[in-house]
Formats: structure tokens, C-alpha cells, sequence
């Protein structure tokens, strides 16, 4: 059994720049703190996360960082520029030694990730909310519709 962590970046505010180099707010940056730092007795520890190279995704991880240790770290593009289906291909070439994966990303695609991988109604996923998936799975090359089962939803 593997597990997933879809979490949606928190909340950003605007800028003059692009969308891509938007930043936390600093109530985003107080919500993922306290996120965080409930996560610490359960969650001490993921082996990968795959992160957006955007700049809230990447303020986000960072927050994270502080209170879970991250193993291995893949930054990409592809999930700020992807859809679902980039998702899942994502997924599906992560190694089979990986038991645990966080993947920070954006909406719509994260809370379609979950709906798929869970089989369940779409759900939303507000800026700085993180889905626990527990995945029926041996590889992750076998992830696909109705593979999770949605464990949690934390925020």
C-alpha cells in the first residue's frame, strides 16, 4: 500500500508580475504553519514530493519542509502547466521504492486528482488544504480512477 498527499498551495495574493510568480499571503503563510506543525505527530516524514516550480507552490513546500523531512524533491513545471492526465503520468513514473508522496500543486487539476484517484464527487480544495490518500496499490504505475481511498482532509 502506498500513500499520497495532494496538497493545493496556500493562499497567494496578487502581484504585478505573472500568475506563476504570485506569493503567499502572510494569512496563507500563518494557515500552512499551523498545518504543519499539526502534522508533525502523525506525519514525520515523506519519501518524495513533487512540487510546481510557481511561486506560491514553492513557498508552500518550503513551509512544509520546516516540519515534515522530505526526502527527495522534484520540482517541474509540468504540474503548474499540466492537467490531469500529466498528473497521473507524473505519478506513474515514480519509483516503486517510494511509499509515501506528497505532490504540491494548483486547482482545478489537484482537487480533480483526488476526485479521480479516490473515485469520489469532486471536492474542492481551498488554498493550504491537504488530502490523505491511502493507494491500493503495489506500484505506482498501477495508479489510476478509484485506486485511493480519501483518508483525510486537513487544514
Amino acid at each position: 500500500m502506498k500513500q499520497l498527499f495532494l496538497l493545493r498551495h496556500g493562499e497567494a495574493g496578487f502581484s504585478q508580475g505573472s500568475d506563476f510568480q504570485r506569493q503567499l499571503t502572510k494569512k496563507g503563510r500563518e494557515n500552512l504553519i499551523r498545518m504543519a506543525e499539526g502534522l508533525v505527530p502523525t506525519l514525520k516524514s515523506v519519501d518524495l514530493m513533487y512540487c510546481s516550480t510557481a511561486e506560491r507552490t514553492l513557498e508552500t513546500a518550503n513551509l512544509i519542509e520546516k516540519h515534515v523531512i522530505i526526502k527527495e524533491s522534484i520540482f517541474t513545471r509540468v504540474i503548474y502547466q499540466g492537467d490531469m492526465g500529466n498528473m497521473i503520468e507524473l505519478l506513474e513514473k515514480t519509483s516503486s521504492s517510494v511509499q509515501s508522496c506528497l505532490l504540491v500543486g494548483h486547482n482545478p487539476t489537484i482537487s480533480l486528482l483526488l476526485a479521480h484517484i479516490s473515485g469520489e464527487h469532486y471536492l474542492g480544495l481551498q488554498p493550504g488544504m491537504m488530502a490523505v490518500m491511502d493507494l491500493e496499490i503495489s506500484d505506482w504505475k498501477m495508479i489510476g480512477f478509484g485506486t485511493g481511498i480519501l483518508k483525510e482532509i486537513i487544514q
